[in-house]
Formats: C-alpha cells, structure tokens, sequence
C-alpha cells in the first residue's frame, strides 16, 4: 500500500512557487488562443500542443512532489524535471514567436486583442520557465543529476532543435544532398534521445565503460556531421543546379521557407554541439579527478 505524505514545502519552495506561476501563465494563454479560436494550420497545432503540453506536465510534476510520488518512481526525478524545465522553455519560447508572426498579422479588433493578450501570456510563462532552468541547474561543485549540468543541458536543446527541423522539412528525397542531410539529423537527435532517456531510467551507471569518453567521441562525431550538412544542405536546396533557386514571388508562407528555416537551424545547432563537445573534451581531459 502506498503512503501519501503531502509535502508543503514542495510549493513554498522558490521552484515550486515558479512552477505554481508556469501552471497559471500556460493556462490562461492556451485558454485566450482557444477562445479566439485562431490557431490553425501546422504552426498554430505547434502552438497550442506547446502550452498544453508544459500545463499537463509541470501539474502532474506538482502534484507527484506535492504527495510524496515522485519518490516511488524508479527514475532519476532530478533529471526528468530538469529535462523538461529545459524543453518547457524552449517549446514556450518558439511557441511565443511563431505565434505572433503567423496570427497577428492583418488582425483587427477584439480578435487582435485577444491574441494580443495571449502573446504577453506566452512570454511571460517563457520567463518563468527559464527561472526555473535558473533554479534547477547544477551550480559548480554541486553533485547532482547529468540533465541538470550544462551538458545535460545542452543534449535537451541538442534533440528539441532537432525537432524543428524535422516539422520544417518537406521534401529531403528530391536530391543525394538532402538525403544525407536528413540522414544526420535522425542520426543525431536519436542518439541525444537515447542519452536523455537512459540517464532518466537510471541506466547509464550499468555501462561497463566510461560514459564521459563515450559522449565526448560522439559529440566529436556529430560536430563533424553537421559541420557537412551545414554545408550540403544550402548547397542541394538553393543552387539552381540541383533544382534551387530565389524565393517564389507568390510566396507566403511555402515550403521555400521550411529549406530557410532548416538552414539556419542547422547552424545553430552545430554552435550547440561544438559548445557541447568544448564541455565534454574539458570535463573528461583538463578536469583533474
């Protein structure tokens, strides 16, 4: 038989009363967006999943520390909430600037009110979120989980950047290039997945070997990779000799726009995996034990 205790503390706490907000500030937005009933399409689905997801799950968070549960899970609970501070923050934070660009523009009257509204509700759940990041992540010196470090950290942002490229993407078989391309971006986001579940499920103090060298091998690697999609992919999506060329006068928004929208997101999530790799490198070889 399980034994609740309510913990008080666990919403007194500057975390928990940060949560407390998230949960208030998620909801208020998703609730204005619903009302307005205007978040159709792709980007707004994106949207309204985003601020629905971080609602669900910061108040099951809530509501396992609050009665004691979250103990009886067989997980790393560090990790899984500092995890989801980290992707939280992101989701709200893309949500909060596609939101505006896609559905304020040639609005009018209460609708733009509404929207107006839901858009400051957006950013400020962003913030608070990353006050939570703020407030759960590793200070130096401290023992605590792996996805509470920054490199922890860093595989989170590593897998959710991944993400936006994979909704931008919709057409990589035209051409060998964006095949390869897309080749490296499943590659990498699976294995920064792997990482993040098997340090959540505790399986990473199995391994029979050192899991520092192991990660700062593949971070070598995946810099490498993106390093060449960083090149590939503007070359076989916007050279005219392999079917490219300037943006469509007629459009808005078009697929045109998802091959921008990767380009850069490659970019920046090779800076990410060379960050990562520098921490690694530093951790496992300039660290003395």
């Amino acid at each position: 038989m399980v034994i609740v205790e309510m913990d008080y503390r666990s919403v007194t706490a500057p975390v928990g009363i940060v949560r407390l907000v998230e949960i208030f500030l998620s909801c208020v937005t998703f609730s204005l967006v619903a009302h307005d009933g205007t978040f159709n399409g792709s980007y707004g689905i994106w949207c309204m999943f985003s601020w629905c997801f971080c609602f669900i799950l910061t108040v099951l968070i809530v509501l396992l520390e609050f009665t004691g549960l979250c103990q009886k899970i067989p997980i790393s609970w560090e990790d899984f909430t500092s995890a989801f501070a980290m992707l939280a923050t992101l989701m709200v934070l893309t949500a909060s600037i596609i939101y505006p660009v896609e559905f304020l523009k040639n609005c009018s009257g209460n609708n733009c009110s509404f929207k107006i509204a839901a858009t400051a509700m957006s950013c400020l759940c962003f913030i608070a979120y990353a006050v939570e990041v703020g407030l759960t992540r590793a200070k130096p010196g401290e023992i605590s989980g792996f996805l509470s470090t920054i490199p922890g950290l860093l595989k989170v942002l590593e897998a959710f950047v991944a993400c936006i490229i994979f909704i931008s993407i919709s057409d990589y078989s035209r051409n060998s290039g964006r095949q390869w391309c897309m080749a490296v971006y499943c590659l990498c986001f699976i294995f920064a997945l792997i990482i993040i579940i098997f340090t959540i499920c505790k399986i990473i103090s199995l391994f029979p070997f050192s899991f520092d060298k192991v990660l700062t091998g593949y971070n070598i690697l995946a810099v490498l990779m993106y390093a060449s999609a960083a090149i590939v992919w503007p070359i076989f999506c916007f050279d005219k000799k392999y079917g490219g060329g300037p943006r469509p006068p007629n459009c808005n928004p078009c697929p045109w726009d998802g091959l921008v929208v990767v380009t850069v997101m490659t970019y920046v999530n090779l800076v990410v995996f060379i960050v990562d790799t520098v921490y690694s490198v530093r951790l496992v070889f300039f660290t003395s034990p």
